[in-house]
């Protein structure tokens, strides 16, 4: 099945490159030229990979990735012409995977986006399968994949549901950034480590009545992160 990809640009010359290198590769590729319509997009078609360009009308990169974050875990490569440490910082921080400045090399794009398209095929549904877990007002059931606070179900993506999964099995436990790459996603992740934060912040929002302050996914200052109640 061909890889379904959105490209997300506002000068159409780059987004008309991007499709014909693309397609001739053999994807499927579909066009956004401004924030509103790519979220759109992203909300009502199954992609396997969004080339994002920081600078959009509308909406900005940063903030369709981040909306895209609440309710889809789909590989997202940020495509900017700025390159400061900073905007790679904040686009890693709204939960982009990998980070791309133009100009760039189409080799190396496509180097990146194959890199994070295998981890993606070879990431299990859940890291351990069988068992209810419970801890007080928690109630995890790896099987369904469903979560209940107090009787509530909580909706978290698939690496957030992997990523307590795992801390979950295993309380006390401290996961290095690394650790938790590798456990949760299934393979080394081709991109930065800080994303690990992104989804533990996320998660937090999600399970946490004070995230702040949490009840059960703590951090080890200088090590990582631990499931604890």
């Amino acid at each position: 099945m061909a890889t379904k990809v959105l490209v997300v640009d506002d000068e159409k010359i780059i987004v008309k490159g991007l499709n014909f290198s693309l397609s001739q590769d053999g994807m499927e590729v579909s066009c956004a030229y401004d924030g509103e319509e790519a979220l759109n997009m992203a909300k009502e078609n199954p992609y396997d990979i969004i080339l994002l360009d920081l600078m959009l009308p509308k909406m900005d990169g940063l903030q369709v990735c981040q909306e895209i974050r609440q309710f889809s875990d789909v590989p997202i490569i940020m495509l900017t012409a700025k390159g400061e440490d900073m905007d790679k910082i904040m686009g890693l921080e709204y939960g982009a995977d990998d980070y791309i400045t133009k100009p760039y090399n189409i080799l190396e794009l496509k180097a990146r986006m194959k890199a994070i398209l295998r981890r993606k095929t070879k990431e299990p549904v859940s890291s351990v399968t069988g068992g209810v877990l419970e801890f007080k007002d928690m109630k995890l059931d790896p099987d369904s994949r469903t979560l209940f606070i107090n009787d509530t179900e909580i909706n978290l993506t698939a690496r957030e549901f992997n990523l307590l999964e795992l801390m979950a099995k295993h309380p006390g436990k401290v996961y290095s950034r690394e650790g938790l790459l590798k456990e949760a996603w299934g393979s080394k992740f081709p991109g930065d480590e800080r994303t690990v934060d992104v989804h533990i912040r996320r998660l937090r929002e999600k399970i946490e009545e004070d995230p702040g302050n949490p009840k059960y996914v703590h951090t080890k200052w200088g090590v990582g992160y631990y499931f604890h109640v």
